[in-house]
């Protein structure tokens, strides 16, 4: 089993980044991809999971150990897997989350794509105060604009869309969207992803 993978970033996509290490491109999804929009010349620490199917080896990544640590306890939780885990992972308000459990918000729950109310209920009960270790590690720094900005509101709808948030649910934001100005496809997501939490 992978603790994490140090090597650079040499593609992104909205559903996963392609990691090269010693010559070998690993395919890691992630919550956000657009997050390592301009690392691509430095090396990069990911924390990964390691998911293997009869079908399937996926590697899911993480930008902390805390990130991976509350990941492992989400699909630990019958009902949660991998890739919801990850679609709750991908708005980066993990303390909102953590506030969630412990003070049994069903209703914030359920606004995940794929958490349904007996999701959001057995969530809490199988991690109510059991969330307490894990340290909130912040918003990560803005990245650089890496390419043209028309593309970054089109990026961020594939990318909500890959973590499995309805068309219908993504067409209620994009007007939004299209009001705001973000300069990344990072920021975007993130912009988006806050907007999904409030409705």
């Amino acid at each position: 089993m992978y603790e994490y993978l140090i090597g650079k970033v040499t593609g992104i996509t909205p559903a996963y980044i392609v990691l090269e290490n010693q010559g070998i491109g690993y395919q890691i999804q992630c919550g956000n991809p657009y997050y390592y929009v301009g690392k691509e010349t430095q090396e990069t620490c990911i924390y990964v999971h390691q998911v293997i199917r009869e079908d399937a080896h996926q590697l899911f990544g993480f930008k902390t150990v805390e990130e991976k640590k509350l990941f492992l306890r989400l699909i630990s939780v019958s009902g949660i897997g991998p890739k919801s885990g990850l679609a709750i992972m991908a708005n980066d308000d993990h303390l909102g989350l953590i506030q969630a459990i412990e003070s049994k918000d069903g209703a914030y729950l359920t606004k995940f794509p794929g958490v349904g109310k007996k999701t959001a209920q057995q969530l809490i009960l199988d991690l109510q105060g059991k969330l307490g270790d894990i340290i909130e590690e912040g918003l990560p720094a803005k990245q650089p604009q890496l390419f043209d900005g028309t593309h970054h509101l089109e990026e961020a709808l594939a990318a909500l869309k890959a973590l499995g948030y309805s068309e219908k649910e993504v067409k209620k934001v994009e007007k939004e969207l299209q009001q705001t100005i973000c300069t990344t496809t990072d920021e975007y997501l993130r912009v988006a992803l806050k907007m999904i939490m409030k409705k």
